[in-house]
């Protein structure tokens, strides 16, 4: 997914709850730590859309939920959505309750349902079709990033750098300190992302724009641009003024090669 295609998620938002937050990172991290359990973020994806609430609204029966999941499941080579979605229950019995006529999303995160539908759908795009090999969480985190899911990015990044060293550890802190600092601008917080991107721009002043990994290079010289400016516009910024223009600079961008 490139910048070129507004993301849904560059804008301000609203922070999720710290149980829904959780539901969502338990998911991305089991499919961060093996491609197939991406799966585990369909069910999410359907139960809470609110077009299957709309037709469903007791419940969406299992056959009708097998089949909407079926579609997305092929993409990531799954071909048995029943066995899929009985996997899936087991591991996270906060999937869904059984309602009058089928299921429903579980009750914890019921009241947001069409959020989570909304986040877990954006992650789900951004890890399928990645390759599913060594590459697999370097080329995850980059279109994470450029699909505005930011605190996701750094997820992705946080596992390569807690095994790197030298030189390449200190290169995707920096890259988390990007990704950071955007998903600071999302909560309007000035003073963390201005302290964030001033540790990024430490952190990667020795690597002219380009992060040479074992599994590909990253070019961030755009998104450290990107950061650059916004740290002179808040500069600019009367005391007390909305930051509501901060969204009108150009979206950052990470490549990978």
């Amino acid at each position: 997914m490139s910048c070129a295609t507004a993301p849904v998620f560059w804008a301000r938002q609203q922070r999720l709850p710290l149980p829904l937050q959780r539901f969502v990172t338990a998911r991305l991290e089991a499919s961060l730590r093996d491609p197939g359990e991406r799966s585990l973020l369909v069910w999410p994806t359907v139960l809470g859309a609110p077009r299957m609430r709309e037709l469903h609204p007791g419940g969406i029966p299992e056959g009708e939920l097998l089949a909407q999941a079926g579609r997305m499941l092929s993409a990531l080579g799954e071909s048995d959505p029943e066995r899929a979605w009985r996997r899936a229950l087991e591991a996270f019995p906060d999937t869904a309750d059984r309602g009058t006529t089928g299921w429903v999303p579980q009750r914890i995160w019921d009241p947001l349902a069409a959020t989570i539908s909304l986040h877990c759908g954006v992650i789900l795009l951004a890890l399928t079709g990645q390759p599913v090999d060594a590459r697999y969480r370097l080329a995850s985190s980059v279109t994470l990033f450029n699909s505005a899911l930011f605190r996701e990015a750094q997820e992705a990044l946080e596992g390569l750098w807690e095994q790197a060293e030298d030189d390449l550890k200190r290169g995707l802190q920096g890259l988390i300190f990007i990704a950071a600092g955007f998903y600071r601008q999302q909560h309007h917080d000035a003073l963390g992302m201005t302290t964030l991107w001033r540790d990024a721009l430490a952190a990667l002043a020795s690597f002219e724009g380009e992060l040479a990994t074992p599994w590909g290079n990253v070019d961030f010289a755009d998104s450290l641009e990107s950061a650059e400016r916004r740290m002179e516009w808040l500069r600019a910024l009367d005391a007390g003024a909305e930051m509501d223009g901060i969204w009108n600079l150009a979206r950052p961008e990470w490549v990978v090669k």
